[in-house]
C-alpha cells in the first residue's frame, strides 16, 4: 500500500469516539490534531460542542490541537474561513516535520480541504439581493440554472439560499478566481462506525450525561454574557433547544425529546454525507466502533503498514 500521505483524516458521525481515537493515533504517529468541527472553534461553548479537552491528554502529556477556541461565541464562521485556517495550520505542522491529523464530523469542512475546493470570499451585493428578492422562487431557480448545473440541492432549499447562490455565481462571473497556493493534500481516511441503533443509544446517553453535568448552565452563562438568543439558536442542536428552554419557549421534557431526535437526525445526515464522499472517490477505511481503542489503533497502524 502507498505510504505517501501527508494527512490522516478521522471522521464519523457524532458520539462515535472520533476524538479519543484521533488523539491516540496522533500520539503514535508524532502528529497534531486539526479539529474539523464547525462549532468547537467557539470559546466558552465546551460541553454542547463536545470538546472533551481531557481526551487530548495521553500519558499525562497533551497532544497539540488546533482550530479549537479560536472565535468568540456569536461569530458566524464559515467553510471559506475554515479552509484558510486549515492551510495555515497544515503548513505549520508539516514544516515542523510532524503529521497533521484532521479529526471531526463536519463533512463539508473535511471535504473542502481534502478535495482542495477553490473557495473565494464573496462579498454581499445588496443591490443585486434587492432585485432578486422581487423575483419568485421558480424564476430564481431558472436564473441559477443559467449559471451552472444544480449539483448542490441545498442551493435551492429556500429563497434566501437561492439568492445567495446567484450572488456567488454572479461574483465568479465578473471576478476571475483568485489564485490559491493550495498544497497537494494526500490523505489516508479512517472512519469510526457503529450500527445505527448503537449510535442512537450513545447519543441519548451522552445527552443525558451532559444535561446533568453543566450543559444547561453553559448556555445560561453565554446568555448572561450578552450573546443574543438568536445568535445561539443559529448554532443549532444543543444551543438552539437549550436556548428555547431557558427563554421559556418550551418545557424541559419537550426540550429533551426534541433535542434527542434532532441529534439522531444530524448523525444520520453525517453518514449520508460520508457515503456520498465515498461515492465521489474518497476511500474511507471504516473501523469497527465496538473494538477496544487499543485494537482500533492496532488496526489503523496495520492499514498504514506501520
Amino acid at each position: 500500500m502507498d505510504k505517501d500521505y501527508n494527512l490522516i483524516t478521522v471522521l464519523g458521525p457524532t458520539a462515535t469516539g472520533k476524538t479519543k481515537f484521533g488523539v491516540l493515533l496522533a500520539h503514535k504517529l508524532n502528529g497534531e490534531i486539526i479539529s474539523a468541527d464547525s462549532r468547537q472553534i467557539y470559546r466558552k461553548m465546551d460541553i454542547g460542542t463536545g470538546k472533551d479537552i481531557n481526551d487530548y491528554y495521553v500519558q499525562k502529556k497533551i497532544i497539540p490541537y488546533h482550530l479549537i477556541d479560536i472565535k468568540e461565541p456569536g461569530y458566524k464562521y464559515n467553510v471559506y474561513e475554515f479552509q484558510k485556517d486549515f492551510l495555515l495550520v497544515f503548513n505549520d505542522i508539516i514544516s515542523r516535520n510532524k503529521l497533521p491529523v484532521l479529526c471531526g464530523g463536519s463533512g463539508l469542512y473535511i471535504e473542502s480541504v481534502i478535495k482542495g475546493y477553490k473557495l473565494t470570499e464573496v462579498p454581499i451585493n445588496q443591490k443585486l439581493r434587492d432585485e432578486l428578492e422581487k423575483i419568485n422562487y421558480d424564476d430564481l431557480v431558472k436564473i441559477l440554472k443559467s449559471y451552472k448545473k444544480l449539483h448542490n440541492k441545498t442551493d435551492i432549499d429556500t429563497k434566501k439560499r437561492l439568492i445567495r447562490a446567484i450572488e456567488i455565481s454572479q461574483y465568479y462571473k465578473t471576478n476571475p478566481e483568485k489564485h490559491i497556493d493550495y498544497p497537494e493534500i494526500k490523505t489516508f481516511v479512517f472512519g469510526i462506525k457503529f450500527d445505527r441503533n448503537t449510535v442512537k443509544k450513545r447519543i441519548t446517553q451522552r445527552l443525558e450525561y451532559r444535561l446533568k453535568n453543566g450543559m444547561i448552565e453553559e448556555v445560561k452563562v453565554l446568555l448572561d454574557l450578552g450573546i443574543k438568543p438568536e445568535q445561539l439558536i443559529y448554532y443549532g442542536l444543543e444551543y438552539k433547544y437549550l436556548t428555547y428552554y431557558i427563554t421559556g419557549k418550551i418545557k424541559y421534557e419537550e426540550m429533551c425529546t426534541k433535542l434527542n431526535i434532532e441529534i439522531h437526525r444530524f448523525s444520520k445526515r453525517q453518514m449520508t454525507w460520508f457515503r456520498r464522499m465515498e461515492r465521489n472517490g474518497i476511500k474511507i477505511h471504516w473501523l469497527d466502533g465496538y473494538l477496544p481503542i487499543e485494537k482500533k489503533i492496532e488496526r489503523a497502524l496495520s492499514l498504514l503498514e506501520l
